[in-house]
Formats: C-alpha cells, structure tokens, sequence
C-alpha cells in the first residue's frame, strides 16, 4: 500500500506540474511547429521538463512511510516508478517514429534519471535536515 500512495502523489503532481508547464511555457512560447534552436529546446522544454519530472519524484519520495524507505530499492521505485512509466507512455505515443534518432529524443530521455536523481537527493537532503 506505500507504494500506491507514493505512486499515486506522484501521478497528481507529474500531471499538475505538466499541465503547468503546456499552459505557462509551451503555450506561449513554443508554437505548433517547435522550437528552432537546441537552445530554446533546452530552456523550454527539458528543464520544465527536468523540473516536473523531479518535483514528482520528491513528493513520491516524501509520502513513503519509514519501514519501506530503509530498503533503497523499494525507495527507488516508490519514488521513480511514475516518471518511468510517464516517459515510457510519451514514447509509445509518439506520432513521429522517426524521430527516435534525433537530439529531442536523446535529450527527452536524459531528463529521466537526471530529474529522478535530483527528486532523490532533494528528498536525502530534506529528510536528513
């Protein structure tokens, strides 16, 4: 059951946060056909991206009880479990198959375990603190 719930607060903020990040950022900023540079690629979307994706890592971290927080596995995967599964849905939507070998995909895929470790090492040093 802690790792519903963790992964059931992760679900709630990633979809907030997300949903955030298309109103405030994408909307405005980045039109139908994308960004033109890797520049803008990176600045308005994978670091929203990254930030999101470790937002939610935190709170799935922080909602774990105690007993099941001592194994770092179980940790893990209460904390990480929905940003993979996210990612894993945004590639098995994907419209343009083609596009797997290209920069965005590669850079889409870097915010995973970068936004994972970063959720996971706020969530050490706020515990611990």
């Amino acid at each position: 059951m802690a790792l519903v719930r963790s992964w059931a607060v992760g679900i709630v903020v990633l979809v907030v946060t997300e949903v955030a990040q298309m109103t405030l950022v994408n909307g405005p900023f980045v039109g139908p056909d994308g960004v033109g540079s890797l520049g803008a690629a990176l600045a308005l979307v994978h670091l929203p991206n990254l930030f999101c994706v470790a937002l939610a890592t935190w709170a799935a971290a922080r909602v774990h009880p105690e007993p099941s927080r001592a194994a770092p596995v179980r940790h893990a995967a209460a904390a990480c479990a929905v940003p993979a599964a996210a990612q894993l849905l945004a590639l098995a939507l994907r419209r343009d198959p083609a596009g797997i070998a290209g920069p965005a995909f590669w850079m889409s895929l870097a915010v995973l375990p970068a936004g994972c470790a970063a959720g996971m090492l706020l969530d050490k040093s706020v515990w611990t603190s």
